[in-house]
C-alpha cells in the first residue's frame, strides 16, 4: 500500500504556467483553488523559478545557525513587511508548524495556560493546533488531544468572546476571515473586542493569517483591513509559491520569553530565495490590489446571478458561494465540464482561492461556468 493519506483526483497535474494548470493529456484547466492559496504569484512565475534555480546551484540548505544570504534576506523582509510591532521572524515548514509555534510561544511569555479559539476554526494538524481547530471528524480518532486546555467560543460573538478570555489565557487564536469553516469574515468589532480583551489580560492575541495573508483579502494581511494588530500573525501556503515554507511574526515581549524552540529545516535557504522572490513578486506587481480590484468584480457578478445561491462573501480573492445542493457535486460539474478546478468549504460552500494574478475575464469565465452548473435542469 502506499499514498494512503490523501485520495487521489481522477486529473493527473503535468505543468502550470499563471492561472493555468495543464493535465498530462493536454487538458487546460482555470485553477481557481490555488491548491489552497498556494500560489499567489500564479503557477512557475518567471522571477520566481529563476531565483529557485540559481539558489539551487549555489546552496541547498545548512542548519539554522549558520548566517545565510537569502534566510537573512528574508528575515529582513518579513519583519519590514510585518504589520505593526510584529517584526520578530521564526521560519518553519508549513501553516500547522507557525500555529503550533505561536501557540507555545504564548504560553511561554504568559502566566497563562488556557487557548480559546472559535467554532468552525481550522488551525493546523499537529497535537496542539488540532486541538484548537473546531471540527470533531478531524479530532476524533486522535483523542485524547489538549481539549481540556481549549474553550471555545461562537466565532463573531465580542460578548461571548470577552467572558471566554481571563487572567489564565495564554493565547485567543483567530482567523480574520475563516477558510475551511466557510469563508466567514470577521465582523470589525468583534476583532477590536478581541484587541482589547487581550490586552486588559495581557493574553497574546493570535492572528491565523495561513490562508488569509500574502495579498489575499486586498491588503497584504487581513488584519491591516480591520486596523486590528496581532502580538502574533502566523502565514503560510502561498508565501513561498508553493514551497513548504510558514512564518511565526512576533512581537518583542513574545519575542523576548519566547522559550526553547527549533526545527531542522527553518529557514532553508532554496524555500527562503523562493519567498524572497515571491514577496517581491506580491509587492512590485501589487498584487493585494489587483485581488481587492479583481475580486471586487467577481463577488459583484457572482451577486446578479439568478441561480440557486444562498450567499457570496469574502474579501478580495478569498470568495465563498454557498449553494443550495452539494458543494462537491458543482466543483465535480465544474471541473468535468468546465474546465474549472476550485474547493469545497464544508458541504455547501464552493471555496474560490485563485492566485492573486487572476484578471477579470477569468473572473467572468468562472461565473459563466457557475450560472451553468447551477441552472436547474429540464427533465428529460
Amino acid at each position: 500500500m502506499s499514498g494512503f493519506v490523501f485520495s487521489q483526483k481522477p486529473i493527473s497535474i503535468d505543468s502550470g504556467e499563471g492561472v493555468t494548470l495543464t493535465a498530462d493529456d493536454g487538458t487546460e484547466y482555470l485553477d481557481f483553488g490555488a491548491s489552497y492559496a498556494c500560489t499567489p504569484t500564479g503557477h512557475c512565475h518567471p522571477d520566481v523559478v529563476e531565483t529557485v534555480r540559481e539558489q539551487a546551484g549555489e546552496l541547498l540548505y545548512v542548519q539554522g545557525s549558520y548566517p545565510v544570504e537569502s534566510r537573512t534576506e528574508l528575515h529582513e523582509k518579513l519583519g519590514a513587511l510585518a504589520p505593526g510591532g510584529t517584526g520578530n521572524v521564526w521560519l518553519c515548514n508549513s501553516g500547522t508548524e507557525a500555529n503550533e509555534a505561536a501557540l507555545k510561544f504564548a504560553r511561554s511569555a504568559t502566566d497563562g495556560t488556557k487557548i480559546v479559539a472559535a467554532k468552525r476554526a481550522f488551525h493546523g494538524r499537529t497535537a496542539g493546533t488540532l486541538s484548537a481547530t473546531w471540527k470533531p471528524k478531524y479530532k476524533k480518532p486522535f483523542e485524547p488531544l489538549l481539549e481540556d486546555q481549549v474553550e471555545f467560543v461562537t466565532y463573531g460573538d465580542a460578548d461571548e468572546l470577552s467572558e471566554a478570555v481571563d487572567d489564565d489565557t495564554a493565547a485567543l487564536i483567530l482567523e480574520p476571515i475563516q477558510g475551511e469553516g466557510g469563508i466567514h469574515p470577521a465582523p470589525q468589532e468583534y476583532l477590536e473586542t478581541a484587541r482589547e480583551v487581550t490586552e486588559a489580560t495581557d493574553t497574546a492575541l493570535v492572528f491565523d493569517e495561513i490562508q488569509t495573508g500574502i495579498g489575499r483579502t486586498g491588503d497584504l494581511w487581513a488584519c491591516e483591513g480591520y486596523g486590528v494588530t496581532p502580538d502574533i500573525l502566523t502565514t503560510a501556503k502561498g508565501i513561498a509559491s508553493g514551497l513548504p515554507m510558514g512564518a511565526t511574526l512576533c512581537a518583542d515581549w513574545i519575542a523576548e520569553d519566547a522559550g526553547p524552540h527549533g526545527s531542522t529545516f527553518s529557514g532553508n535557504p532554496l524555500v527562503a530565495a523562493a519567498a524572497n522572490a515571491t514577496l517581491d513578486v506580491v509587492v512590485d506587481e501589487d498584487l493585494p490590489g489587483n485581488a481587492a480590484d479583481v475580486g471586487g468584480h467577481l463577488q459583484d457578478e457572482l451577486a446578479e446571478l439568478d441561480v440557486p445561491i444562498r450567499d457570496v462573501r469574502g474579501e478580495g480573492l478569498m470568495v465563498g458561494v454557498e449553494v443550495k445542493r452539494g458543494a462537491n457535486r458543482v466543483l465535480r460539474d465544474l471541473a468535468l465540464e468546465h474546465q474549472i478546478l476550485a474547493l469545497p468549504a464544508g458541504r455547501s460552500v464552493v471555496r474560490l482561492l485563485p492566485p492573486l494574478v487572476l484578471d477579470e475575464a477569468d473572473a467572468d469565465r468562472l461565473v459563466t461556468a457557475l450560472a451553468d452548473v447551477l441552472a436547474p435542469k429540464a427533465e428529460s
